[in-house]
C-alpha cells in the first residue's frame, strides 16, 4: 500500500499563490508517476499536471504558464506551485501516484480562490 499525505492548500485572493505537497509513503516502488487532479463543484475531476520519476511533466493548458510541477525522488514528494490563481482554480486537488499501474489517491486538499 502506498499512503500520500497532501498539504498546503487553503484560502488565497486572485492573483496570488499556493504550493501543494505530496509526500508517498508506504511500498513505493522507483517506477511512479505522480500527478495532481482538481475537482471543482458539480464538475469532473481534471489533471492538472503530472510528472514521472525522470522529471518529464504535462500540464493542462489553463494552467501552464501559472502553475509548476517538481519533485524531490529523495523524499517521495512532489511540489505544485501555482501561481497568478484565479476563481476557476477553486477546486479540491488530489494527489496521485501510479506505480506500476497501480493507482493511489490522497485525500485532497481544499484551494479557494476568493476576495
Amino acid at each position: 500500500q502506498v499512503q500520500l499525505a497532501e498539504s498546503g492548500g487553503g484560502l488565497v485572493q486572485p492573483g496570488g499563490s499556493l504550493t501543494l505537497s505530496c509526500a508517498a509513503s508506504g511500498s513505493i516502488f522507483s517506477a511512479y508517476v505522480m500527478a495532481w487532479y482538481r475537482q471543482a463543484p458539480g464538475k469532473q475531476r481534471e489533471l492538472v499536471a503530472s510528472i514521472t520519476r525522470g522529471g518529464n511533466t504535462n500540464y493542462a493548458e489553463s494552467v501552464k504558464g501559472r502553475f509548476t510541477l517538481s519533485r524531490d525522488n529523495a523524499k517521495n514528494t512532489v511540489y505544485l506551485q501555482m501561481n497568478s490563481l484565479n476563481y476557476e482554480d477553486t477546486a479540491v486537488y488530489y494527489c496521485m501516484r501510479d506505480q506500476l499501474g497501480v493507482v493511489y489517491w490522497g485525500a485532497g486538499t481544499q484551494v479557494t480562490v476568493s476576495s
